[in-house]
């Protein structure tokens, strides 16, 4: 795991208005992520942006550890150098284990705002399939992500009785708290995994909706299972009808709905309609929304509100943590010996074949007499023989790789130098 690297941000360390100033368009990852890879000289890449978090995960192209990469990465993401220590202040870094960890957290959704929540291993998959769209993900992170994917469907089985919390949980209450009782409509910009779980609990609420979406076609699919209709992003910006509340999920490194469309929103609206924006960046411009008259609900009002859960939520979880730990040692194991694992083919080779040029010689020499039969038992007898006293050294090989430094591991092969001495060599030939 030692060459698997994490740089990154959040809402746990900065505020989610620093998050939106790393975050990469969608439309731009297939040309940033190769770019991005040959700038830290990875052999592999994936960029994971949600609303609370920026993060890149890489491998080395040499299978060195990877090293505190901070600087490449705030490089790479905003476009300029940083400041003395900017880079170390604002995104963290984990390497080796402690990165492979983090993954499995972040998927898990140990690691975010709320809790438990589901949406970030779907956001994780959307990352992947990106990553490998642009030929930047390869056979380590192929494995890592499926790793992580797979614990995170074993929290979803573990929850199968439980509603996982979300942040789109809490919006669709803020939603409904506004609504207080009257009826109005719902409009949900952008098809994402935050609108299809807050239209999902809205509808269950029995709260009409309009999906928005720049292409019709995705907010027509989605309206269909909501029982909501469907409105074009430019219709609605420059029409909008007459909704109550807004949701806002939509990607893009400017803002959605600008000024004019605000204003004209302002004044369809039978009452002042809320607006619920999990943009990063925003999606609506809180200035803009203020101006216009308008209440608009970000992503840190929603954050400080899950924190408040955010400690019962972790000690539910504490089985979930367990999980991991144990999927952690057992992946630890798989990588290392799979790391060496031709190396150990070759120690067992060399082991069987002292055993026979040893038998070959003897059945030359003193044992020149032996018939057919005694020479196959023989033979047979010294291949068994090395392979059983191959066994220790591979066993504590596979034990070491897994808990001590690849440069320990090399040190043994390096120094081992199994070979048959000479006829007639000293003890010191034999080191």
């Amino acid at each position: 795991m030692h060459q698997i690297g994490v740089v990154g941000l959040s809402y746990r360390h900065v505020g989610v208005d620093e998050v939106a100033r790393f975050a990469l368009p969608k439309a731009e990852l297939g040309t940033r992520l190769p770019a991005l890879r040959d700038l830290l000289r990875a052999s592999e890449i994936l960029y994971v942006g949600t609303c609370n978090r920026v993060e890149v995960l890489f491998a080395t192209s040499d299978g060195s550890p990877a090293g505190d990469s901070r600087r490449d990465v705030f490089r790479a993401l905003t476009g300029r150098d940083p400041q003395p220590g900017e880079a170390a202040r604002i995104l963290r870094a984990w390497t080796g284990e402690a990165a492979v960890e983090h993954l499995f957290l972040v998927a898990c959704g140990l690691d975010s705002a709320q809790a438990g929540e589901q949406e970030i291993a779907v956001q994780l998959r959307g990352a992947w399939e990106a990553a490998r769209s642009a030929q930047a993900s390869g056979p380590i992170l192929d494995r890592l992500v499926g790793e992580a994917l797979g614990m995170a469907s074993r929290v979803h089985r573990l929850e199968a009785g439980v509603r996982a919390p979300s942040l789109a949980d809490l919006a669709a209450d803020r939603v409904v708290l506004h609504l207080a009782g009257k009826p109005g409509t719902v409009a949900l910009v952008g098809v994402s995994p935050m609108t299809k779980r807050c239209g999902m609990v809205l509808h269950r609420a029995g709260v009409p909706l309009l999906i928005v979406n720049r292409t019709l076609e995705a907010a027509e699919e989605f309206a269909q299972t909501v029982g909501g209709t469907a409105l074009s992003l430019d219709q609605f910006r420059t029409a909008p009808p007459d909704v109550s509340g807004l949701v806002l999920a939509a990607g893009g490194g400017e803002p959605v709905l600008e000024t004019p469309a605000l204003g004209l929103l302002a004044q369809a609206a039978t009452r002042t309609p809320l607006i619920i924006d999990f943009g990063v960046p925003p999606n609506v411009d809180p200035d803009a929304a203020r101006l216009s008259g308008l209440v608009r609900v970000g992503m840190n009002d929603l954050i400080q509100a899950a924190q408040e859960r955010r400690l019962s939520q972790l000690m539910r979880l504490a089985p979930v943590r367990a999980a991991i730990d144990e999927r952690l040692t057992r992946l630890r194991g798989d990588l290392a010996t799979r790391a060496i694992g031709r190396r150990l083919a070759d120690l067992r080779g060399t082991f069987e074949q002292i055993a026979a040029e040893e038998v070959d010689r003897a059945l030359a020499a003193e044992l020149r007499g032996l018939d057919d039969s005694q020479r196959e038992v023989l033979q047979r007898l010294g291949s068994t023989v090395a392979r059983r006293l191959a066994h220790l050294p591979l066993a504590g090989l596979r034990a070491a790789a897994a808990h001590a430094s690849t440069d320990a591991v090399d040190a043994f092969f390096r120094e081992a130098r199994l070979r048959r001495p000479a006829a007639g060599g000293t003890d010191d030939d034999k080191r």
